[in-house]
């Protein structure tokens, strides 16, 4: 069925607001810019949300031959890994999200943009930009709930990015934003390489710890002990193993079924490949 995903950004001319909705096998982008120079900006992001530059044949044929993953690559060919719109904010989100639900998170991070977020003209109540990480370091904690040191731990990140001690680009090695990551108060390695998998878009990150990853492999006969090892097996995409696994935890008891038209919007893009387009 259809379905879209639609949300904020904030480029160097000013904000920008943009869909991409499936189309014929395909994704249609239709955006609006401040600018026309952030056009080629936004497309590249776009790009990067959607993992557009991966080599799904060379992934699913590297993943095929397993018997536990060959089901599911006939079923899902091509799967994709989202990237990040925006380093910074994924970090933040990365952090509001650990030993939490995605629906908790989501509504976190919906309260956080809500509070403080810049508001802009925008079509269907997109009309919000993530925060910046310096109203996050100045007024995230009147926002944010939950544990004192959790919050500590996700104003201070901002902070440090903020003031530039810390750097988070598209561009950095993976094995220095990873030590940089992990000298954040509250950073661990499930946070450092989720980040290193979404905004520089490494295929070869692997989640061990990750419960829904757990859950996936459990479900599809791969066992939980020595699961590090068993994924080894894959290198170097075992991102787009961890993806797999995400999409086969079984669902909930009385969970609804998905509609066959879905549309996210969000001032902050998906936490995993089935929520881009479901």
């Amino acid at each position: 069925g259809e379905a879209s995903f639609a949300r904020t950004v904030l480029l160097a001319s000013g904000p920008a607001w943009f869909e991409v909705r499936t189309d014929a096998g395909g994704l249609r982008l239709r955006a609006t810019v401040t600018a026309l120079s952030d056009l080629a900006t936004l497309v590249a992001r776009v790009r990067r949300i959607f993992d557009l530059d991966a080599d799904p044949l060379a992934i699913d044929s590297a993943l095929s031959p397993h018997p536990e993953l060959e089901p599911r690559v006939r079923a899902i060919p091509g799967i994709r890994v989202p990237g990040a719109a925006d380093p910074h904010e994924m970090l933040i989100r990365a952090m509001v999200g650990q030993q939490i639900t995605v629906a908790a998170a989501r509504t976190a991070l919906t309260a956080l943009a809500d509070a403080l977020g810049e508001e802009v003209a925008g079509p269907d109540g997109l009309t919000r930009l993530f925060p910046t990480m310096a109203t996050i370091a100045d007024h995230g904690a009147e926002v944010l709930r939950g544990p004192a040191a959790r919050i500590r731990s996700i104003v201070g990140a901002a902070r440090a990015l903020a003031e530039g001690e810390v750097t988070l680009t598209i561009a950095d090695d993976g094995s220095e934003q990873r030590r940089a990551l992990l000298a954040l108060p509250g950073v661990g390695p499930w946070t450092a390489d989720y980040v290193r998998m979404r905004v520089l878009g490494d295929p070869d990150v692997f989640l061990p710890t990750d419960v829904a990853v757990r859950s996936g492999a459990r479900a599809l006969g791969i066992p939980a002990e020595g699961l590090e090892t068993w994924a080894a097996t894959v290198a170097p995409w075992r991102s787009y193993l961890s993806a797999h696994l995400w999409r086969a935890v079984p669902a909930r008891p009385g969970r609804a079924a998905t509609a066959r038209t879905s549309t996210v919007r969000s001032p902050a893009p998906p936490a995993s490949a089935e929520e881009v387009l479901t």
